[in-house]
């Protein structure tokens, strides 16, 4: 029985980027064997274990056969006799399918070495076309490395729209969407998901919403501009689809299994774009009721990011720090005074209304409009 280190582990030693997790492959061993060593079964599917200290992943060598459509449709063959190459063959990537023993020898049946070297994301076999998961993960590693220069080999691109051209791509669940999306949206270059699946057919398929309409700023766009100054995944999924309106966000959102702090920054942020994209003329009703809209009094740092991601797209602070300094005006009003003078029920309701409106007002004239400056 032996062990090899497998996968992004290696393949980001070789790159010299930062890995934080081992994925180990276990040739020639049993679960029998795996148990009596202390390790704990996690695999349904498959034999996985967990090291019974480090808590890391020990995987039997395995191969796997298409059986049906989508990433579920595989049955999955574990024995002694399967050989690391035959386990690596399975694997998506040739950066992805190097192993290393623990003396620190390499074994690198497929040419991910040399792919390392090319900056190249190319396929490990024609395996690669059963699992449509795979290309949102060729589009992940896509955003990951493209600023160390990789970029998705032809042959690859070429299967790539063959998968989406054969309806492959229609079998993929909306969580498993998700996961790479999210995922990705945590990359330093997570426009080049967007671009990488729009390359080959597949982002009409998982995102019809943005599919390309000629529209400039495209969604890669405002999400480029946006992820070089933030690298909230949140306000980066908000930028991605500023540009559509709240009747699409609500239902995409839905469909894709975005996290409720995902769909209500994305809303928010539609919602408030076109105050920076109109000329801002400030009044203490308009003022109110964009506080109001962006629930600021009761969530200040949603608030905060959502101006922040509409200051970063339009390249436009003024509607941020009439926005921010409303809601500090209107902050400063003693919700106890109000009660002391005796306002309860709707009155009290209309009375903090009133005096908002009374500070915002007061707000208005300490602006100095030949400046642009706030006195």
């Amino acid at each position: 029985m032996k062990t090899f280190l497998v996968g992004g582990a290696v393949r980001d030693k070789l790159l010299n980027f930062p890995w934080h997790e081992k994925d180990w492959v276990v040739v020639g061993g049993t679960p029998e064997q795996m148990l009596e060593e202390g390790f704990i079964p996690v695999g349904k599917d498959f034999p996985v274990f967990l090291h019974p200290k480090t808590k890391e992943e020990y995987a039997l060598a395995r191969t796997e056969r298409k059986m049906g459509p989508g990433y579920k449709g595989f049955t999955f063959y574990t024995s002694p006799d399967i050989s690391l190459e035959e386990d690596l063959r399975r694997r998506d990537l040739t950066i992805n399918a190097i192993a290393e023993a623990p003396n620190g020898e390499l074994t690198d049946p497929y040419g991910g070495q040399e792919d390392l070297k090319q900056r190249l994301l190319r396929h490990v076999s024609e395996a690669f076309s059963e699992d449509p998961v795979r290309i949102l993960r060729v589009a992940r590693f896509a955003a990951r490395y493209h600023y160390l220069g990789f970029t998705v080999a032809p042959e690859t691109q070429k299967l790539m729209t063959e998968i989406v051209n054969s309806g492959e791509v229609d079998h993929l669940v909306a969580e498993r969407v998700w996961k790479e999306l999210d995922r990705a949206l945590e990359e330093k270059n997570p426009e080049v998901f967007l671009s990488t699946l729009m390359d080959c057919g597949a982002l009409n398929k998982v995102i019809p919403e943005l599919r390309d309409s000629g529209n400039t700023p495209s969604p890669w766009q405002d999400l480029t501009r946006i992820s070089q100054l933030i690298k909230n995944p949140a306000a980066r999924f908000s930028a991605m689809l500023c540009r559509l309106n709240t009747e699409s966000i609500k239902p995409l959102c839905e469909r894709l299994t975005a996290p409720k702090e995902y769909r209500e920054l994305a809303i928010a942020t539609a919602n408030s774009l076109p105050l920076y994209l109109e000329t801002f003329a400030p009044s203490a009703q308009k003022l109110l009721q964009v506080t109001l809209a962006l629930d600021a009094f009761r969530r200040p740092e949603r608030f905060k990011l959502c101006l922040l991601t509409c200051e970063r797209i339009t390249n436009n602070t003024l509607p941020s720090q009439w926005l921010h300094k409303s809601l500090a005006a209107c902050e400063n009003i003693n919700l106890k005074d109000i009660a002391a003078a005796g306002f309860k029920g709707q009155a009290f309701g209309e009375e903090l209304h009133s005096r908002r409106l009374s500070e915002l007002n007061k707000l208005i004239n300490t602006f100095n409009s030949t400046t642009g400056e706030f006195i």
